[in-house]
């Protein structure tokens, strides 16, 4: 029986090396690919008549659109609105990643913590950027609270130092942690399915149950992610 942790294998696909460097095409490679294929297919096809009556498929993009767009208005306000592209662009790439990652003999590139710090990093990158182009040193009032006291400066300025540097280290093992424990127990499941033979259904209906569980998981992971950007980007545009 297959060990559970081999699904996470990265695979070369097409041997690559440039200079002594790896950069071979890879399952993980591959699937990202499938990602964002999928998306500007889907997206595609549903505006690419853009009926003043939507249709099934330009209404289900609606309601994608309308749902990343009310995170970003409750969370921001109107001023995040400008960056809503890489917002809406992130969420549909985790959450398809997370999805692809549930079919048999797939691979789920968000279950690598390369990946997801890849993008948390990118984030935390990015939203510091913004915050100094927007409010200059002033920005550093982040880690002193308005109204506090200047006594407590050696104790909340660390205190709120740590908490914005962990934010890449949070963000990222949190999607990580909870796709790899997922697919691993599923995995376990399935082998009690072959193992008990006809006795077997048992643990099948149980693993029915638990995929239902984490479509629903892969779902909720996508959109932790991507409101936890737009809690960041708040801060950087309006700070606290």
């Amino acid at each position: 029986m297959a060990s559970p942790v081999e699904q996470f294998d990265i695979k070369p696909l097409v041997e690559i090396q440039v200079g002594g460097v790896d950069i071979s095409f890879t399952n993980s490679a591959l699937f990202m690919a499938i990602a964002v294929g999928l998306s500007a297919l889907f997206f595609w096809y549903g505006t690419r008549k853009r009926a003043l009556v939507p249709g099934r498929w330009q209404s289900v993009n609606e309601v994608f659109y309308e749902f990343i767009a009310n995170m970003i208005r409750d969370n921001v306000g109107k001023e995040g609105m400008k960056y809503f592209p890489f917002i809406f662009t992130l969420f549909m790439f985790v959450f398809l990643g997370n999805m692809l990652g549930l079919l048999p003999y797939s691979f789920t590139f968000t279950s690598h913590i390369a990946v997801t710090a890849a993008l948390a990093l990118f984030i935390f990158i990015a939203v510091t950027i913004i915050g100094f182009a927007r409010h200059g040193t002033h920005f550093l009032r982040m880690f002193f609270p308005h109204g506090a006291p200047i006594a407590t400066a050696p104790i909340l300025i660390p205190i709120e130092l740590i908490s914005y540097l962990s934010r890449p280290f949070s963000l990222s093992v949190r999607l990580f942690a909870n796709m790899t424990v997922g697919h691993i127990m599923l995995k376990v499941l399935a082998g009690f399915v072959v193992a008990l033979g006809v006795f077997g259904f048992i643990p099948l209906a149980v693993v029915f149950g638990v995929t239902l569980l984490e479509i629903g998981i892969a779902a909720l992971q996508a959109y932790v992610f991507t409101i936890l950007t737009c809690i960041y980007l708040n801060d950087a545009i309006n700070m606290h």
